[in-house]
């Protein structure tokens, strides 16, 4: 016993205490410590504590720790289970060995074959180049991994330290990605390579921090100040997600009144068409106790998304931001959203679409990065999306994005529009001066003419009821019952069945 004590000891330890002592330094907490945080207190359970490589070339047969770079296990999070690894960078710079490799795989074998979520830390030098193909291998056999259980379990990621060429497909294959401000760091090529190659001089976070990712890249989704926060936003994220694709989120308590009206709601919207607005208003004013979690929150801002709970039940909210880019879809905002969509779908996640989108921007780098094939993209997410679909049009929904955004051809089970929204194959301006240029052009009073037609086109064309009188739309609804009726639209559809096609899989348009 004196003996197991004592090797589970130094096991701890990692690298060593002088090597803990660095990280410390740096402001990092050890692969121990991190997990210890993470899950509820007591339930952490080690897997592989004496695990040791078994290399022998340049100089590996002295460089031996029980566990190796890798801490793996399993525990709780509110009660519920989960399974976690996290590199440790206090041995050999947490640089990935075949035996780290083999952890890893086992952790995410015992994720997919329990149906629980799985954690990564990624706190790493890269591949153990001592080991050569050996390493490389190990990344394809996580990389197979994280593939495999893509919409099984959720996956989630925290970049807590450097990662680096290979080490960065893991987190991408992931479905979210968190990043430790200050220490967070992901690149294919560090700054040195990118100077050799390009000339360019770059920081390492100016290249591939936290920042440079939730913004820029949109390869994180979350930032946090400190591991300590990021531990608890990952908690709070898990209470919105199943733990497999079989089963729903928990549900809450019913504590919000599924029948609460907001009158607040009649006056979010401005009357003048171009005036923006936050609509973040209408999220906090609908959905349980005004909770919302944002996701990809710095990331394409012309459009919101994230997790909430109506009824007491998770559900995914989209939603055009018209205060950014007047709510219009990029390909940023396409990506991101389709993104999204197909989470929630795998994951037995209802989707609530709020809309409020002028159509696609223009201009020539929009169709130059191929906003046709990011637009499809979103498109294509939301026709495959079997789960509940409910759409409400809060103001604008112009042409091919009014048909993208969770239209009733979108396979969408309800459709709502508030009273003052407008639904047409373009805003009633430009169609006028399309359709109506001549007779403005022969006009005694150009301007007083075009605003005339403007008038009648908005009357006749531009409004819910025309949509509503063809059954495009289920109902027009008093702003102030938005909630209301999101409830009842939510449990009519609880019960839902939808199928796909026969086939093997389809050809996003990637």
């Amino acid at each position: 016993m004196e003996l197991l004590q004592e090797r589970r000891k130094t096991a701890h330890l990692g690298g060593g205490e002088k090597r803990v002592e660095s990280q410390h330094k740096r402001g990092k907490l050890t692969a121990r410590e991190r997990l210890l945080k993470f899950f509820d207190v007591g339930s952490f359970t080690e897997l592989d504590t004496f695990v040791t490589h078994r290399s022998t070339d340049l100089g590996l047969d002295k460089q031996r720790f029980e566990g190796d770079a890798v801490v793996t296990g399993h525990g709780t999070v509110e009660g519920r289970q989960v399974f976690a690894y996290a590199q440790d960078f206090t041995v050999l710079g947490g640089s990935l060995s075949l035996v780290a490799a083999q952890k890893i795989s086992k952790v995410m074998d015992h994720a997919m074959r329990m149906g629980a979520p799985i954690l990564g830390i990624n706190d790493s030098g890269g591949a153990r180049i001592q080991e050569g193909i050996d390493s490389l291998a190990g990344y394809g056999e996580i990389f197979r991994r994280n593939t495999l259980a893509s919409g099984v379990v959720p996956q989630i990621t925290i970049i807590a330290g450097p990662a680096a060429g290979g080490a960065v497909y893991s987190p991408a294959l992931t479905d979210f990605i968190y990043m430790v401000e200050g220490i967070g760091q992901m690149y294919i090529t560090g700054p040195d390579v990118v100077k050799a190659v390009t000339g360019e001089e770059v920081s390492h976070q100016d290249l591939g921090g936290a920042a440079t990712h939730a913004s820029r890249s949109g390869v994180a989704h979350f930032t946090a100040e400190s591991e300590e926060a990021c531990f608890e936003h990952v908690r709070r994220l898990l209470s919105y997600l199943p733990s497999n694709n079989t089963e729903s989120a928990p549900t809450t308590e019913r504590i919000d009144a599924p029948d609460r009206a907001d009158v607040g709601l009649r006056d979010v919207v401005p009357e003048a068409a171009n005036q923006p607005y936050d609509v973040m208003d209408v999220i906090t004013k609908v959905v349980d106790n005004g909770e919302f979690l944002p996701v990809h929150h710095n990331f394409a801002p012309n459009v919101v998304v994230g997790f909430a709970r109506l009824d007491g039940r998770s559900i995914g909210i989209v939603a055009n931001q018209a205060n950014q880019m007047a709510g219009m879809l990029d390909i940023d905002a396409s990506d991101k959203a389709a993104r999204f969509v197909r989470f929630c779908d795998a994951f037995n996640i209802p989707i609530v679409t709020l809309v409020d989108v002028p159509g696609f921007m223009p201009g020539t780098q929009q169709e130059y990065g191929g906003l046709i094939r990011h637009g499809a993209k979103l498109l294509y997410a939301y026709v495959e999306a079997t789960v509940p679909k409910i759409t409400v049009i809060l103001r604008k929904a112009y042409g091919g994005a009014y048909i993208v955004m969770g239209s009733k051809e979108m396979r969408t089970d309800v459709n709502l529009a508030w009273p003052g929204s407008e639904i047409a194959v373009m805003g009633p301006e430009g169609a006028i001066n399309v359709i109506r240029r001549r007779e403005i052009a022969e006009a005694d009073d150009a301007d007083a003419k075009r605003a005339e037609l403007v008038a009648d086109y908005r009357d006749q064309f531009a409004n819910p009821y025309v949509a509503a009188n063809r059954g495009y739309l289920d109902d027009v609804i008093d702003p102030a019952q938005t909630r209301p009726e999101l409830v009842k639209a939510l449990r009519m559809l609880e019960s839902k069945i939808d199928s796909l096609p026969a086939k093997k899989h389809g050809n996003i348009p990637l």
